[in-house]
């Protein structure tokens, strides 16, 4: 897209698109410049031929090569077109070359209309780049011309046609031509250019085989069984090339160096690892034992109630009731855990040929960013160098960053993030370093003498750190300068106003940095694609935040380039390990397994955390545990960052169902269920039809999906029918025609001769803030709208649609990210997470009740219910924390005279208790001290976080009391964990506060009274005080925080949790209900007065 390096802004709503920061002069530019068509090898102007038309050298794609160089190409160069590979006709005019005798002297113009490829990849192109009108015609003022039409005489007569329904009886069925019908009559969405497509249309007939048109003839299949055939002889020279000798016919055939490679890349590209049998069995035979001393354990409380503190029994069954539930749900997910391992060599084997363009999938890459001032500018930048400098074809890769924000700040910190990776990225890839951030790659400690490194690296080294040190004191000066916003908004550097000035009410924009305009690297290689984008916004649009900025960027990308598969980051989130893209590709690529895959998780990696992670911001457990399990199942749930998604999964499409197995006689019903007897027959007498139009459903899919688009475009008004197809599409994904046709490409891509004006307007049309209305967009389409945890959404139903997702963990981790280590902001991240589930579960997109007769399992949707659930949690949880204080304080217990009996069932519990988790922690290489924290903050998120999260949820959904968070901080300012033990002041840490007075209150009051009673009564103290140790060991990092050494606790906090805890404590010895109201009580004297 030749933007000639400038911002593009405009509203379609209202009808606004203009350019910004032109190159010659300082004033706002017509769009109209940037309609021609210009040669994509040298740059020129592509001439006009005597009839008029373009000149075009490929009847295949189009791809737009001027005539000298496409002469050069045919005398020079391999004979093929850059964009498809097709090898180049003679075209009139031309001097013939090697070769052309093979075309038994045909002059390629008369035959320019025959679409040999059976490829519907070629047609879509084909039609797609019709539907742009590649270079051809002008326009102005808005107005839509109308196509020349041309009578069927005018076309060569050796040029057979097909005319509507009908067929010459004259022409054999080899001989019929593949015509792309125009666009005729009135449009449904006029777009501002003309069309000359001037061949006669009809429609395909259904009924007719499909060899007919020229698909699937025999001659394509018996090349196919040739070209197999062949392919199995090698290989069984390879497999045998050890016997006789070690070789045959003299070793000709083995002496091919692409034997083995060819061997070897079609091998499978990854495989599963289950867990040993020696670690798996016991913990599965655990789980089964603790299953029966649960039921055995509530067999006896319930049984055994606590006749004088009845209420305090009846509480603590009712929580203990559901931590079982809880447990269940959680548990039964991690059954059959699994890890995966990848070939990447294998991967190159079979994608990347010596010699040959790489055939790796495109990916487009999001990041997405909102508020620089909470997000820096470096830490955004730092994530987009390690983008472009990734270990994957430069070609292939297109970064687009969201600013969410509108931030002239994050604009610019942009354009000096374009101009720095022309430096940076070069010498990444010459001396391989890892990992591609510059500011963690320079954080780390090098020893050159014991290294051994290589003097020149050494040079090249230290001149590249002082041009980052340069390019930091550039971006702070931004952030410096921004630090103050001038009255009349900021302007751009021609003078023109930032669009973005209004936050709340400004155009779409979008500005491509790299990857046009011969923008390339310092050492003249090519740089990938760098796009910035900000949406429309209005006042009275829901813009429903992250997740419709990522439906933005959905759509935009599939106008600009379209690659098949999507990778999204948030701003603090790097690529720290440069092959992470091909180890996603080990999966997507793999032609036997990838095909059902959505998406590929990574799990999420930090830096600068404390190294006793005091609040648990690693979540090793989740992460390295659950996340295995789920991976047996149907594939890991989507946490929001760090995953590579296949693009037609976004756009709500159902997974490639399996064949069914050959021996059911239908789909519901064993065979020999006597209630399908009668349809065997049936089935017998219409397999081979089925198998026809099996046939012909799978061969032209995409080509009868582009008809139907192109009829709805033409507009035939007498006719409802042709309309319906479009209507369809419109209304799932919104009336883009370009964008529709672009989600019917499975493979990708765009046409590259397109004009840049057509492109850049639908690109602005569907990021306006009313292009969603009624659509599917945020229902059924892209990011799910309706919680603001989109990410469990948005994977749920991917595997509602029957896809399965996979979990890859690299031994390298491949992207590292950075994490709140202030408590406060810790809790406010835990509370937006669980508001979002508590969101889900009063949704009608609730797991309990959504998704039924699709393709999710049931221990897929335990998972996901256990997701949305566990906010629910912290009801029960506060009130079995406050017990162990009320105990204490009563000298009451929730438990009557233990027998030997319960003794057993107790200990039996807590050593299947312990017996599971060491197994978890064994299979899953998780520390003891990781698996602790995360039991210490479960409990301390679970009764500050879920708690507040569960009563605001019930709030907004039953109530419409609507609540706005705030972005979570993402990098410290003064030194290495400087906000460590700073305290900040929120109502969340009044609840942790006061259970932790509460409960060392308790435990003062149990040890006096034992020590006034005597003896006797440390004997039932003993199990109080175990209650109440436990909720304070638990609550410990919380008490640690509190006593830092920095920064004290706000006065505040103290104040209201002494407070409530004296009034908690002085009604209850007030209205004690433990004590008998009949009259005085009379205790027997202990004194001996004899």
């Amino acid at each position: 897209m030749d933007t000639k390096g400038r911002l593009i802004a405009g509203s379609h709503n209202r009808n606004e698109f203009v350019l910004i920061n032109a190159d010659e002069i300082s004033r706002v530019t017509s769009v109209k410049e940037l309609s021609g068509q210009s040669c994509q090898i040298c740059g020129d102007e592509i001439e006009i031929t005597v009839d008029g038309e373009p000149f075009v050298a490929c009847n295949e794609c189009a791809f737009p090569v001027c005539r000298p160089c496409y002469e050069y190409e045919r005398r020079e160069g391999n004979q093929a077109c850059p964009q498809c590979k097709t090898r180049y006709k003679r075209i009139k005019g031309s001097p013939r070359v090697e070769g052309d005798e093979e075309e038994d002297d045909i002059d390629d113009l008369e035959n320019e209309l025959q679409i040999a490829s059976n490829d519907p990849n070629h047609i879509a192109e084909a039609m797609l780049a019709a539907r742009l009108n590649v270079g051809r015609g002008s326009h102005a003022n808005g107005s839509v011309y109308a196509p020349s039409e041309m009578d069927a005489s005018s076309v060569a007569g050796e040029i057979p046609l097909l005319t509507y329904g009908q067929e010459d009886v004259g022409i054999s069925a080899d001989k019929h031509a593949l015509i792309v019908p125009p666009l005729r009559g009135k449009r449904v969405h006029p777009m501002p250019f003309s069309d000359s497509m001037s061949f006669q249309p009809r429609p395909m007939d259904p009924k007719k085989d499909l060899a007919v048109y020229g698909y699937g003839s025999i001659t394509w299949k018996d090349r196919m069984e040739e070209w197999r055939k062949k392919q199995n002889e090698r290989l069984q020279v390879v497999k045998h090339q050890g016997e006789n000798g070690g070789g045959i016919n003299d070793g000709d055939e083995l002496d091919d160096p692409e034997l083995p490679k060819m061997d070897e890349g079609r091998q499978p590209l990854s495989r599963k690892l289950p867990i040993p049998s020696s670690k798996i069995s016991p913990y599965r035979l655990i789980i089964l034992l603790r299953i029966v001393i649960v039921c055995l354990f509530f067999h006896y409380r319930i049984l055994h109630p606590v006749n004088d503190a009845y209420p305090l029994w009846l509480t603590s069954i009712i929580c203990e009731i559901w931590f079982a539930v809880s447990w269940i749900l959680d548990q039964f997910p991690k059954w059959h855990p699994i890890v995966r391992e990848t070939y990447l060599d294998r991967l190159s084997l079979r994608y990347e040929k010596e010699g040959k363009p790489s055939e790796l999938a495109s990916i487009d890459i999001f990041v997405s960013t909102v508020d620089p001032m909470k997000e820096p500018p470096l830490i955004t930048a730092n994530t987009v160098l390690s983008i472009l400098s990734v270990d994957y074809p430069v070609d292939k890769v297109a970064c687009y960053v969201s600013d969410d924000g509108a931030a002239m700040l994050t604009f610019e910190a942009l354009s000096e993030t374009s101009e720095f990776a022309r430096k940076w990225v070069p010498f990444c890839k010459k001396y391989s370093i890892e990992p591609r951030a510059p500011e963690w790659y320079f954080a780390q400690k090098v020893d050159y003498l014991r290294d051994k490194i290589d003097a020149t690296f050494v040079r090249e080294r230290r001149a590249m750190k002082r041009e980052y040190e340069e390019f930091k004191v550039r971006i702070n000066g931004l952030v410096a300068t921004a630090q103050k916003v001038p009255e009349d908004g900021w302007t751009m550097q021609d003078g023109t106003p930032w669009p973005g000035n209004n936050v709340r009410d400004h155009p779409g924009m979008i500005q491509v940095f790299l990857g046009q305009n011969g923008v390339r690297d310092i050492e003249g290689n090519e740089l990938p694609r760098l796009v910035y984008v900000s949406r429309e916004k209005r006042p009275g649009f829901d813009h429903h935040k992250k997740a419709g900025a990522m439906n933005a960027l959905v759509r935009v990308s599939a106008i600009i380039s379209n690659a098949p598969y999507i990778l999204n980051v948030d701003c603090d989130h790097y690529i720290n390990n440069s092959k992470a893209l091909r180890e996603a590709m080990c999966f997507m690529m793999d032609p036997t397994s990838g095909k059902k895959i959505c998406y590929v998780q990574f799990p999420q990696r930090f830096d600068g955390i404390d190294r006793h992670d005091r609040y648990s911001n690693r979540n090793v457990v989740f992460f390295d545990i659950n996340m295995k399990g789920l991976d047996g199942i149907q594939g890991p749930i989507y946490v929001g960052t760090g995953c590579v998604f296949r693009r037609q999964a976004l756009y709500g499409y159902d997974a490639p169902k399996k064949k069914k197995p050959p021996g059911k006689t239908c789909n519901c019903w064993p065979k020999w269920c006597c209630l399908c007897c009668g349809s065997r027959k049936k089935n017998k007498k219409g397999k081979s039809k089925d198998q026809k139009k099996l046939k012909s459903r799978e061969t032209s899919k995409q080509i009868h999906a582009l008809e139907n688009i192109e009829e709805g475009i033409e507009g035939i008004d007498n006719e409802k029918s042709s309309l319906m197809p479009q209507i369809k599409f419109e209304k799932k994904f919104g009336q883009s025609p370009v964008f529709i046709a672009a989600t019917l490409a499975e493979e990708g891509g765009v046409p590259k001769g397109a004009s840049s004006a057509s492109l850049l307007k639908e690109a602005i049309h569907v990021i306006s803030c009313g292009y969603e209305d009624k659509t599917e967009w945020g229902k059924e389409v892209g990011w799910i709208y309706g919680s603001v945890t989109e990410d469990i959404l948005t994977g749920f139903k991917m595997h509602c649609h029957g896809w399965r997702s996979v979990y890859c963990i690299p031994k390298r981790p491949a992207f590292k990210g950075s994490a709140p280590i202030n408590l406060s902001d810790r809790l406010h991240q835990v509370l937006r997470w669980a508001l979002g589930s508590v969101e889900i579960l009063l949704s009608r997109h609730c797991p309990i009740w959504y998704g039924y007769g699709c393709g999710l399992k049931w221990l897929e949707r335990f998972s996901y219910i256990n997701s949305v659930v566990y906010p629910l949690t912290s009801i029960p949880l506060l009130a079995y924390c406050t017990l162990p204080a009320v105990c204490l304080l009563t000298g009451k217990f929730i438990v009557p005279e233990i027998s030997n009996y319960a003794s057993i069932l107790f200990m039996g519990l807590f050593l299947s208790i312990a017996a599971t988790s060491i197994l978890e922690m064994q299979w899953g290489h998780v520390g003891i001290h990781d698996w602790w924290r995360n039991e210490q903050f479960w409990v301390i998120g679970g009764v500050s976080s879920h708690l507040f999260a569960l009563l605001q949820g019930l709030l907004k959904v039953l109530g419409g009391v609507n609540t706005n968070f705030t972005v979570t901080s993402k990098g410290a300012d003064d030194g290495e964990f400087s906000e460590l033990y700073l305290f900040k002041w929120t109502s969340l840490l009044i609840p942790p506060m006061t259970l932790l007075i509460l409960n060392v209150i308790g435990v003062i009051v149990g040890v006096s009274d034992a020590i006034n009673n005597g003896y006797e009564t440390w004997g039932p103290l003993f199990g109080r005080l175990f209650f109440a140790i436990w909720v304070i060991v638990h609550l410990y990092p919380f008490l640690k925080g509190m006593m830092g050494k920095q920064n004290g606790v706000p006065t505040i906090i103290v104040v209201w949790s002494i407070l409530l805890a004296s009034i908690f404590s002085l009604l209850w010895v007030r209205i004690n209900p433990f004590v008998s109201k009949g009259g005085i009580v009379l205790e027997v004297c202990g004194l001996n007065c004899d």
